[in-house]
């Protein structure tokens, strides 16, 4: 990830903390999530010069990659210890 993909991950997230704050992710459709992240998506696409579908897809596929990055460093932390100790895991990942 770049770091410039990176800032905008970070900017969007930032943002949807914000504003999704106090909803159930998995009891609130995605339209209104999406809805809620819209006016950060279009204030970058007009930054950039994108189409707000183009930062969408964008974010999507950085929210994946971030994912996927998170899941390799918890695993490779619970696979490389031998003290199962789950604070002591925990403690790591800080």
């Amino acid at each position: 990830m770049t770091p410039e993909n990176k800032k905008i991950l970070d900017r969007i997230n930032a943002y949807a903390e914000e504003v999704l704050a106090d909803i159930d992710p998995q009891k609130t459709r995605i339209s209104y999530q999406l809805d809620a992240l819209r006016p950060v998506m279009q204030e970058i696409a007009d930054e950039k010069g994108m189409s707000i579908e183009d930062v969408f897809i964008l974010y999507m596929d950085l929210a994946s990659e971030a994912s996927v990055e998170a899941q390799n460093q918890l695993d490779a932390v619970l696979d490389g210890d031998e003290d199962t100790d789950f604070s002591k895991i925990a403690n790591r990942l800080n």
